[in-house]
């Protein structure tokens, strides 16, 4: 029987349940709203109180017998063309961990692309897994990664043929994607699975000009954020399966170990309804998004001082396979700024908050949400940033390595460096040492230097400049950098 993509389990099973009048003796406390701070109640909402139930025991009963959770996640795997689809209430950080001890375990490798985010590598962490690290496609014009290309895996897994599986991140927060295809028919030859961390692609099944997505790329394991460029609440994540090699079993036992028994089901009921809006009407609000897009693009690359990236920026031979136009990349070095100067620019000044910024670079992320009012405020923000570039510009620059320079060796693996004894060193003494801590710039989330990494002296700059310059670095013990977490010398 063909699935009614026009339901939405979790969204009807929440009416029923206001229908009903159910009185529940469980949690949460606030009992529909009756407990709440009224004066949270006028911020938040009752519709966010009333909504906020038991998923077992309140959205479907003790026994899950009503399979609401389980026909919703149906519905999402039909919409998608996959096998098998798991929702998460604790996004896509939690996503990727479980894909990973899915597919490999302690003590054993895995191949990684050295760009991936924070949550693959506290996924290295907390497993033992060894990662295989795979060099990005570096544009050094642009100080950009792209993703891996699959001539790196391939390179990878001849050098390490025990490696258990490969993951790759695609699109990344710029836009960039992989040649996913390839690099599955490079895993699939060995028999190996392979996982895509596609958090930012959640919109990529149901538009046919935008890059290809990792189901139908065929990745075994795809990981996605439905709050990111869909329409779903924070912390709204799937996890979709395909193909035999990967028991879904062992993938749901995973996030199980990893996840909450106490999932918030508005989450839950966000992904229900966004999947339900996609499969009716995406192609055309997503249509209507990339044709926005495209007037923005053109509209931003005609002031003075910006240039947005786009496809012959991003993709060609040694770059990146495809290119996600939504993600609105600009170059504004031309201004004599720095993309953290000219962020905070906009906030205090037009109480607009940029997607990503490094040191040379603002993004605006648009999605099927935005409309020419969204985006003429946006261009006359940035009109206006133009005009006042020259009371940016003494903002302080960042050293930014080379792609050489930036990788550092692996001395000891990341798991066996975080838990190890630790020590804070001054940073300028940090040279050398074997970092004991993630050093993430937060946006985009790719971690410089990782537990078990020996620390440089062009690393440590870049971070200490990056920081004076108004990089955020959010996991370092000291976000300001005067000292470094390092292991303990005998």
């Amino acid at each position: 029987m063909a699935a009614n993509q026009a339901e939405a389990p979790i969204l009807e099973a929440l009416a029923r349940y206001a229908d009903a009048d159910e009185l529940g003796f469980t949690p949460p406390g606030h009992k529909q709203a009756r407990g709440a701070d009224p004066r949270a109640r006028a911020v938040l909402g009752d519709a966010v109180f009333y909504g906020d139930v038991l998923a077992n025991g309140g959205l479907d009963d003790r026994l899950a017998r009503g399979r609401v959770l389980e026909r919703a996640e149906n519905l999402m795997a039909d919409a998608v063309h996959a096998d098998h689809t798991f929702f998460s209430t604790c996004g896509s950080s939690l996503s990727v961990k479980a894909a990973m001890l899915a597919v490999t375990s302690p003590g054993h490798r895995l191949l990684v692309g050295r760009d991936a985010h924070k949550s693959v590598v506290a996924g290295l962490v907390l497993s033992g897994v060894e990662p295989v690290w795979v060099e990005p496609q570096w544009d050094t014009s642009r100080h950009l990664a792209h993703p891996p290309s699959a001539a790196a895996y391939a390179k990878a897994f001849a050098e390490h043929p025990d490696a258990d599986g490969a993951l790759v991140t695609s699109p990344t927060p710029y836009g960039a994607a992989a040649d996913l295809k390839s690099i599955a028919d490079v895993c699939h030859r060995l028999g190996k699975p392979l996982i895509v961390d596609e958090a930012w692609g959640a919109h990529l099944p149901f538009h046919d000009d935008l890059p290809s997505w990792a189901m139908d790329a065929g990745a075994d394991i795809c990981v996605t954020s439905i709050h990111k460029m869909g329409s779903g609440l924070e912390q709204g994540s799937v996890f979709h399966l395909q193909g035999d090699l990967i028991d879904p079993a062992e993938l749901d036992s995973r996030a199980d170990l990893l996840g909450t028994t106490s999932p918030n089901v508005l989450i839950y009921a966000g992904i229900d309804a966004w999947r339900r809006q996609m499969v009716q009407y995406g192609h055309e609000l997503l249509g209507r998004a990339l044709e926005l897009a495209a007037r923005t693009r053109a509209a931003v690359e005609a002031i003075d001082g910006f240039h947005v990236h786009d496809t012959k920026d991003f993709c060609g031979p040694d770059l990146a396979h495809d290119f996600d136009p939504l993600p609105a990349v600009m170059d504004i070095g031309e201004l004599g700024s720095t993309g953290y100067r000219a962020a905070d620019w906009l906030r205090t000044h037009h109480h607009i908050d940029a997607h990503l910024f490094d040191h040379r670079r603002i993004s605006a992320q648009l999605t099927h949400a935005d409309d020419e009012q969204t985006t003429t405020r946006l261009l006359t923000a940035l009109r206006d940033l133009a005009d006042h570039a020259a009371e940016l510009r003494d903002a302080p620059q960042v050293a930014v390595p080379s792609p050489a320079e930036l990788r550092m060796d692996q001395a000891r693996q990341p798991r066996d460096a975080y838990f190890a004894q630790h020590t804070k060193v001054p940073t300028a003494e940090a040279v050398g040492r074997i970092a004991a801590e993630m050093i993430t710039p937060y946006p985009p989330g790719i971690p410089v230097a990782l537990p078990g990494e020996r620390l440089t002296e062009p690393v440590l700059k870049y971070l200490a400049t990056g920081v004076e310059a108004g990089m955020f670095l959010p996991d370092a013990a000291d976000q300001r950098l005067n000292t470094v977490r390092v292991v303990e010398e005998d």
